[in-house]
């Protein structure tokens, strides 16, 4: 369907029963494989992955960076495209975004939330955090970013192994964006819907906030 690229979806999921199927069940038949990464769930979520399709891998090791470290080393695609298994992220978007990323010749896409179609679908700790994460690394990255936190991505492959990527916690999503920034990559951030959802709440604002902050610091000044 893409000039011949094959399409990994990564899935991180840490007790998504509630959200899960409403995400699995719009994923189109032409996306080659689903990677879904069951961090220690104790509900259903791996069996909702295995039913609707999925390649179902368990990380033992608890961190959103980590489920991303093992979806990456499982996915087989051209193109890798991440979402939340929560419903939040508009799975409708996946091919207009790979539609730009191939027309355009990006490398990386960030799908930007930022202004909120409905600013109810997001509390307003998270949109503070979010704007002071985001405007933290505009002053140390010189770069002008509208969405930092984001956890949809689109990206080539191929470009991984020029990533330094360490975090194994919720970081990993600024990482991966600076990273792609800064080694030099053709990055663009993309306005998508964010909607409500699914399920309860795993981020922990002020203690995952602090260690974001933290880490961008971190990232700053190393090479």
């Amino acid at each position: 369907m893409f000039q011949g690229k094959t399409i990994s979806l990564i899935i991180p999921c840490y007790n998504e029963e509630l959200g899960l199927p409403f995400v699995l069940e719009k994923v189109p038949a032409w996306i080659d494989e689903v990677i879904l990464v069951d961090n220690n769930s104790t509900d259903l979520t791996a069996e909702i992955g295995r039913k609707f399709g999925a390649r179902v891998f368990r990380e033992e090791q608890q961190g959103y960076g980590f489920a991303y470290h093992k979806g990456f080393r499982e996915a087989k695609g051209d193109i890798f495209v991440t979402l939340d298994g929560d419903g939040t992220y508009p799975v409708e978007e996946i091919e207009p975004l790979i539609t730009r990323l191939l027309q355009d010749q990006l490398d990386f896409i960030s799908a930007c939330r930022f202004p909120l179609q409905n600013p109810k679908n997001m509390d307003v700790v998270s949109k503070f955090g979010n704007w002071v994460l985001t405007t933290l690394t505009e002053i140390l990255f010189r770069y002008r970013l509208r969405d930092s936190q984001s956890g949809m991505w689109v990206f080539r492959s191929a470009i991984l192994p020029r990533l330094t990527l360490q975090s194994n916690g919720m970081p990993f999503s600024e990482e991966i964006k600076i990273e792609a920034i800064r080694r030099g990559l053709i990055f663009r951030e993309i306005h998508i819907p964010y909607y409500e959802r699914y399920g309860e709440k795993k981020i922990k604002k002020f203690r995952d906030g602090l260690r974001n902050l933290i880490h961008l610091f971190q990232m700053r000044f190393r090479k």
